[in-house]
């Protein structure tokens, strides 16, 4: 037959307990070293008796696993601390954020007009000096921009004035320089020298336009339809 189950508690005669600790003391010991070589486990294994008495096992040096095994838990409790204090800020930060909206959200449903019944004789003092001066300043916005947008239109206007006199001085400008070169023209026409169809057909040019000069220049001169230069010498005088 099979052992029974043993009812795991505390063994009140000495001797039993005595030899029940060094069975499985050595039984523990025993397995330690299994796991350590079956597993390439690194173990420090360490046993207080009742009476004080010390026993340990180690696959390596026991102060070594010992210091490393401190380092862990260090750095574990480290990394559970750190991330606790995230988690404290963030749900500190997000309070304050929330808080922030709310009152974000009153403001504004108190310039609109709603929610007045909470607020005291200074709350509505308060706001409607704000309403004030968002009014104010809301006017004197619409103001400048009316100032702007007229003299957006004086400079459009006295663009376009400028324009037409540009054109107008070019047109002036066209029209002294034809007139230049015709008086040039006529200059050398008449140091030409008199005789013949040649010098009747001369005549006959400048005649026509020193008609149309004395036209542009504002009207003919009445000798002038009574008696064309006929020679060289009254040509000269003209």
């Amino acid at each position: 037959m099979g052992r029974g189950k043993i009812e795991i508690k505390r063994i009140e005669n000495n001797t039993n307990r005595q030899v029940t600790f060094c069975k499985r003391r050595n039984g523990l010991l025993k397995k330690a070293y299994e796991l350590s070589v079956l597993c390439e486990a690194e173990i420090a294994l360490i046993v207080f008796s009742s009476r004080g008495r010390v026993y340990e096992y180690s696959n390596n040096n026991i102060k070594a696993t010992i210091d490393r095994y401190k380092k862990a838990t260090s750095e574990t409790s480290n990394a559970c601390t750190t991330q606790e204090l995230n988690a404290q800020f963030y749900q500190q930060e997000s309070k304050k954020l929330r808080q922030q909206i709310q009152m974000i959200q009153n403001s504004n449903r108190h310039l609109v007009g709603e929610g007045l019944s909470s607020l005291n004789v200074r709350e509505l003092k308060q706001l409607e000096n704000r309403l004030e001066r968002g009014i104010t300043r809301i006017r004197s916005k619409k103001g400048t921009l009316k100032l702007l947008r007229i003299l957006h239109e004086m400079i459009l206007a006295e663009t376009e004035n400028l324009q037409k006199r540009e054109i107008q001085l070019e047109q002036e400008n066209a029209f002294l320089r034809s007139k230049v070169a015709e008086n040039e023209r006529l200059q050398e026409l008449s140091m030409m020298p008199a005789g013949g169809q040649e010098y009747s057909a001369i005549q006959q040019y400048l005649a026509r336009n020193m008609l149309q000069l004395n036209m542009m220049e504002g009207g003919v001169p009445n000798s002038y339809h009574h008696q064309l230069p006929t020679d060289k010498k009254s040509l000269e005088l003209q």
